[in-house]
């Protein structure tokens, strides 16, 4: 999730002109966020009050609200596998059983170590891919309390596993956000691919690449609970930027290891605009829209985003990231957009939504300029609904980091601010948040320090 190349565009999104005195440009239906969710109490003007200082040092939270640390990197994993690995990154929570020792909630986790990894995940045998891979999942499983029960390897041998999402029979698909091929800094095997993961047994899923659903630099997935189809974006960091696609699983909803059946993968193409970036409009909308089949997904000799999709080309969009499922629709982010990129236009962020029965696609969300990047929300990349009704957003960008929230009123406000300083005191630096998750019961909040690596269990009056 990092952005390194693209840090120097710092921008503050999700806020209304004036919202909190953040004085940024938003337009376009708020409600559209929260689509498919039931109706809930958003906190005040102030969201939970100020942020109090840690005296510890780790994380700053509002008044009332209280954080256990449940795993650093380089400590060693419960399972006595090895250290615990660095960046940690995208994140789901799964629900466990309620009583005794049982789990309550199982908690699979990212780690976005590439071939130099500053902690790689340790391999073990039946759930590596490829040796060389430092990247992979580790899983964590929590009594009622938080307390860690167990901390293991769910994947290891794989690359850049940056975000994913879960499905309906509840695991996780992780997804490598890298195109390297065997040979290539190392690896001995393609990288490129989503793995699907259980939380509870990782041996039923092992280390499979999902081969079907293309190879490219993944970042998430959302799966439409009705039909299977699993939607994906594609972060790449140069031209021709990414792809919108879906998979069309042979078995759908067929539970755990069902999506090895394989299906066809598609790219969205919409008539007449090759570049999302050129829509500026919030409410356009696009009927009509292709799904064209991916002519070599295993990307054998041509990078996918690179290949002859026919009469008509395909349409690009740089920076697609957060892809979530709401309602009968699926929204899918592009974070930013920069002409000097190459982009068609400038933004500083959309929110599209994909409305499979009417073959519509909308723009609901366009947000920046920014003003005053002393104030949260900088360079939005995770992000999840809260019990509040409204969402929890995972700051990635220059200077202080927070978790910040946004409620259905349009308000923004500070959740959590990060207070483990990577830099020197002259001149301070914060590690990244990502993978924010909720407990099945909305009692805590789960959330990553990329560096160092560290997931946080946050629990307080969310329901005030």
């Amino acid at each position: 999730m990092s952005l390194s190349s693209h840090d120097t565009t710092r921008r503050q999104v999700l806020a209304r002109t004036g919202a909190l005195g953040a004085g940024i440009a938003f337009t376009g239906a708020l409600s559209e966020l929260f689509a498919g969710t039931a109706a809930a109490q958003s906190p005040g003007h102030t969201g939970y009050g100020p942020l109090v200082p840690d005296p510890d040092g780790l994380l700053d939270l509002p008044k009332g609200f209280r954080y256990r640390v449940l795993s650093r990197e380089g400590d060693q994993l419960r399972s006595g596998e090895g250290p615990v690995p660095s960046n940690h990154d995208g994140m789901a929570a799964f629900a466990g059983r309620s009583s005794g020792r049982h789990a309550r909630v199982h908690l699979v986790r990212n780690h976005e170590n590439r071939a130099n990894g500053k902690v790689p995940v340790p391999t073990v045998e039946g759930l590596t891919y490829d040796p060389q891979g430092k990247g992979g999942c580790t899983a964590l499983a929590l009594d009622s309390r938080n307390h860690v029960l167990s901390e293991r390897v769910a994947i290891a041998g794989t690359a850049v596993n940056c975000a994913g999402g879960p499905t309906p029979w509840h695991t996780w698909l992780t997804c490598e956000e890298t195109e390297d091929k065997a040979g290539t800094n190392g690896y001995t095997k393609d990288h490129g691919f989503i793995f699907e993961v259980d939380p509870v047994d990782p041996h039923r899923t092992g280390a499979v690449p999902l081969t079907a659903m293309g190879r490219f630099q993944h970042e998430a997935i959302a799966v439409d609970p009705r039909r299977g189809v699993v939607y994906e974006t594609e972060d790449a960091f140069e031209r021709p930027f990414g792809l919108f696609y879906r998979f069309l699983p042979e078995k759908p909803l067929g539970g755990t290891g069902s999506l090895r059946a394989g299906g066809r993968l598609q790219a969205m193409r919409v008539p007449g605009v090759p570049d999302l970036s050129s829509i500026q409009e919030t409410g356009a909308e696009f009927d009509g829209v292709e799904w064209v089949d991916v002519p070599d997904p295993l990307a054998a000799g041509t990078p996918i985003r690179h290949q002859d999709f026919g009469r008509g080309g395909i349409t690009h969009a740089q920076k697609l990231e957060g892809c979530y499922w709401g309602g009968r629709s699926v929204y899918f982010v592009s974070s930013f957009a920069r002409s000097d990129d190459g982009s068609a236009a400038d933004h500083y962020g959309q929110i599209w939504r994909y409305d499979p029965e009417r073959r519509r696609l909308t723009l609901v969300i366009v947000f920046g300029p920014d003003t005053d990047v002393r104030l949260p929300g900088e360079s939005p990349d995770n992000i999840c609904l809260a019990p509040s009704g409204g969402l929890m957003v995972c700051e990635d960008g220059n200077g202080a980091q927070h978790v910040y929230g946004v409620t259905r009123r349009g308000e923004v406000y500070a959740m959590a601010r990060g207070a483990q300083n990577i830099g020197t005191p002259d001149e301070p630096e914060w590690g990244e948040f990502a993978g924010v998750t909720f407990s099945p019961d909305g009692d805590t909040m789960y959330v990553n320090c990329y560096t160092p690596g560290t997931t946080f269990a946050v629990t307080g009056p969310w329901r005030r």
